[in-house]
């Protein structure tokens, strides 16, 4: 999905590109963004320097996590503990892949593209968010981005001055993390077999749907399933 908004008002906070992004390599071997420019030709895309590049280690047997400082006004919404509890999860030979998981921390450079997650090569890099859960858009939100945010219970807002903001949860920031983004990325990590855009994000979101919101979906609706059932007794008179 191209999820991004656009341009930032003057006097405005920088906004968030909506966005998964995962670079690919053109034929002459130029990292490329599925990012601003994604929908023109791949081979004119913008250039966004990769993020701290991790040689694979084939003595390596699990992938590690490199956590680093999130910056000013920045905070991560998940953590190590959080992210490998989500992982086991999921079947082994979807996770082989993965070498490394990094909460990367935000530079005056990702201001200008900000996102949520990228995947390269064999790690997938998370971003931080505002401190306040609360992110600025220029644009309002297309129907996808509201369904999307809706989905893991994000909040979208009017803003008296013309533009948008995304309100978070502590828990729904949480789950959008780790239900959604870091199950993105890992599909497209997994992904060998399509190339183009389209095709490769098609697969990213469909295998964060089935690997990431539906089993937690499921989750939820069982423990609430057992809460009911426990009210009930407990409320029941003898």
């Amino acid at each position: 999905m191209n999820r991004r908004s656009l341009s930032h008002g003057k006097n405005r906070k920088p906004v968030r590109r909506y966005t998964s992004v995962a670079p690919l390599r053109s034929q002459y071997g130029v990292p490329l963004v599925k990012g601003a420019g994604a929908r023109r030709d791949r081979h004119r895309a913008p250039f966004l320097p990769p993020e701290d590049w991790h040689e694979p280690d084939p003595t390596e047997s699990r992938y590690r996590i490199i956590v680093q400082p999130p910056g000013p006004g920045y905070r991560h919404v998940v953590t190590p503990e959080q992210i490998r509890r989500r992982l086991s999860q999921l079947p082994q030979h979807l996770v082989e892949p993965l070498q490394v998981v990094q909460l990367s921390r935000m530079t005056h450079k990702k201001h200008t593209f900000p996102c949520y997650g990228m995947q390269w090569g064999g790690a997938v890099y998370l971003y931080p968010v505002e401190e306040s859960l609360v992110e600025h858009y220029g644009r309002p939100p297309k129907p996808a981005q509201r369904n999307e945010a809706r989905m893991f219970g994000g909040r979208w807002e009017h803003e008296s001055v013309g533009g948008w903001r995304l309100v978070w949860t502590e828990e729904a920031i949480r789950d959008f993390y780790l239900d959604n983004i870091l199950i993105h990325e890992l599909g497209h990590l997994v992904d060998n077999r399509n190339t183009s855009y389209v095709d490769r994000e098609r697969f990213a979101e469909w295998f964060a749907i089935e690997h990431g919101y539906k089993p937690s979906r499921r989750k939820k609706l069982a423990r609430k399933a057992v809460a009911r059932v426990v009210t009930r007794r407990h409320g029941s008179k003898h």
